[in-house]
């Protein structure tokens, strides 16, 4: 699976994207998020679990309740503002 970063979380992880395999027992957006976060630890844990991420699984906007598959492009990035 393919992982993308955007934006401000680029920033706070630097890393803009990266290649793995979908651990085992993850099977949603939500296990991969905590995944993440408990390998990595900080600042992977604030940064993804953050209230106002936003997520795309696709190119597809989507919640964390997202089944996955091991051939997704899943992207993480902060809510766009504009004027």
């Amino acid at each position: 699976m393919k992982l993308v970063y955007f934006a401000g979380v680029r920033e706070q992880l630097g890393i803009d994207s990266e290649t793995l395999t979908l651990p085992a027992g993850v099977e949603t957006l939500a296990q991969l998020v905590d995944w993440l976060a408990a390998e990595r630890g900080e600042p992977w844990s604030t940064v993804l679990r953050g209230r106002r991420l936003l997520y795309a699984v696709n190119q597809e906007m989507c919640a964390l309740e997202t089944k996955l598959r091991d051939s997704d492009e899943v992207a993480f990035f902060p809510p766009v503002t504009g004027g």
